[in-house]
């Protein structure tokens, strides 16, 4: 597998739109401190490189597993304001919008990290006994409206030039315009597998590698940030992919 090191460039087959960088980051989990390095380094290098348009691109999974959910979607929200950043849908944040919407789903959230995303908000279990129902509510009044509005704005995918960014991928062969919404979430191995020339580079995470994971055909940059420490910005302009 050609893992990439984190000081390392590297020249793609596909091009960023002219007088264009982008920037994209992998899955947070929850890991604000490392949210907040990481857009640190993203202005200074747009101080120290300017360039006429940057775009800023986050690939999904902000919540779960790590401690700070909450702070990251505060963040998040002010770089959407701000920077009009690209912000889009992860299978973490998918179940979470079920949760809000259906209490039942809450034993799933659980397993994939929602009991630290409710803490985060101040929501914890009164006793084990506690229904789904009960924890359903005061999570729904714990929830602001900034992050209802964040919601709102997730994206499940973004095009830039011959770049299309997704969270999790997507299912070879098919046309992008006809993709299932599931699998630019959820998908593995169909994708993972695939080493077919797609329509367009796919800049993808969901799936945690331990450092970046070059191929023809994509790149994932989910290095597991909640648990390794490491949350991966790439930053791409022209044809060249630059670790930052």
């Amino acid at each position: 597998m050609p893992l990439m090191s984190a000081t390392a460039s590297r020249t793609v087959a596909a091009s960023a739109p002219a007088d264009t960088r982008i920037y994209a980051v992998g899955d947070i989990h929850g890991r604000a401190d490392l949210l907040s390095e990481i857009t640190a380094r993203i202005d200074d290098d747009i101080r120290r490189r300017p360039i006429a348009h940057a775009v800023e691109i986050y690939l999904g999974d902000y919540i779960d597993r790590g401690p700070h959910s909450k702070t990251v979607l505060d963040l998040l929200a002010a770089r959407l304001v701000a920077n009009r950043a690209v912000c889009l849908r992860g299978n973490h944040e998918a179940v979470m919008e079920g949760f809000l919407r259906d209490p039942t789903i809450l034993p799933y959230w659980l397993q994939l990290g929602g009991l630290q995303t409710l803490a985060s908000y101040g929501v914890e279990l009164h006793d084990e006994n506690e229904t789904a129902f009960s924890l359903h509510r005061r999570f729904v009044n714990a929830f602001p409206r900034a992050h209802e509005l964040v919601m709102q704005c997730l994206r499940d995918h973004f095009c830039c030039g011959d770049f299309l960014f997704v969270h999790a991928g997507i299912r070879p062969n098919i046309p992008i315009e006809h993709q299932d919404v599931n699998d630019l979430i959820w998908i593995r191995s169909e994708f993972l597998d695939s080493t077919r020339k797609h329509e367009r580079f796919i800049v993808h995470g969901h799936t945690p590698v331990p450092h970046p994971d070059i191929r023809p055909n994509r790149i994932n940059i989910d290095t597991c940030a909640w648990r390794t420490g490491t949350l991966t910005c790439i930053a791409i302009e022209g044809s060249t992919i630059l670790f930052l």
